[in-house]
């Protein structure tokens, strides 16, 4: 029996769709970064966020992502906290190569990434904790709510049957395939803002209006669908924009022939411009 799209558009993300215990290796450096840094900084707490806590994860591509809240007072350059956790970090492991990417200090060990990303708690005037500050990747602090983040995503998602997460993982799919330099975060948060206000589900269709949606945006930034945090950016920068938009266009474009083929029955056609659109 020949394939239809949407049975290769299923068949591209479980391909990609990171393994259970794939991961261990570089979640098993957690313990250590921990203590390194509450000896250091003095930690509040530390949890795991990004694709793969969130079930969003690329294979080959997502790293294993964590959140330190520091105590002490959140300085006024972001780069003085990230310069600071990358030291200790390169102190303890100094046979790792360590590098900063805002948000984060990568962490690049031999059986894993760990992404460690520095942040402050946000107090309101109660005591009550308001989420974190966390290094803008366009620089300066912006506030974040990681953990709402991840039940919104997890709320929406149920509405199609887990289609907000497919989604977004065959978004993450097309930037790491096609180099696009747009924020993973930025993708998986349009993803689930599109599948909140869609009232039915076909993948191959949503695939195409989600991607055309991101262009008629022209990957503005978005408030925070939660409500609760600062915008979240696209790209890091205009230049990072400009080639982002491009390969956007030509997203739109493939996906929007894909389209097209599936509604007039030629799924071989249709199959032709999903693998141009993820490079497969």
């Amino acid at each position: 029996m020949n394939q239809t799209a949407e049975q290769y558009l299923n068949s591209v993300t479980s391909l990609w769709t990171p393994t259970a215990g794939q991961f261990d290796g570089a979640r098993s450096h957690r313990s250590s970064i921990e203590t390194r840094l509450d000896q250091t900084f003095g930690l509040r707490e530390m949890f795991e966020t990004g694709s793969l806590r969130h079930g969003t994860g690329v294979w080959q591509y997502s790293d294993a992502d964590y959140i330190v809240s520091l105590k002490g007072v959140m300085p006024g350059s972001e780069w003085t906290t990230l310069n600071k956790v990358k030291a200790d970090l390169q102190a303890r492991f100094p046979m790792t190569s360590i590098t900063v990417r805002r948000p984060a200090v990568v962490c690049n060990f031999s059986d894993g990434v760990v992404e460690v990303t520095p942040a402050y708690p946000n107090f309101k005037t109660n005591g009550d904790k308001d989420g974190y500050w966390i290094p803008d990747p366009t620089g300066g602090w912006m506030k974040t709510h990681p953990k709402d983040h991840n039940l919104y995503v997890n709320s929406v998602n149920g509405k199609h049957g887990g289609g907000a997460k497919s989604l977004a993982r065959q978004a993450k799919i097309w930037k790491y395939k096609r180099n696009v330099p747009v924020s993973s975060c930025y993708l998986e948060m349009r993803a689930a803002k599109y599948a909140d206000g869609e009232e039915w589900w076909s993948p191959v269709q949503d695939l195409y209006r989600y991607f055309n949606r991101l262009y008629g945006h022209g990957l503005a930034a978005m408030n925070d669908p939660t409500g609760l945090g600062s915008r979240f950016n696209a790209t890091s920068s205009e230049a990072n924009h400009t080639v982002a938009l491009s390969r956007l266009s030509t997203a739109v474009t493939r996906a929007r022939k894909a389209k097209e083929f599936q509604a007039a029955g030629n799924q071989t056609s249709a199959i032709s411009q999903l693998k141009l659109l993820f490079d497969a």
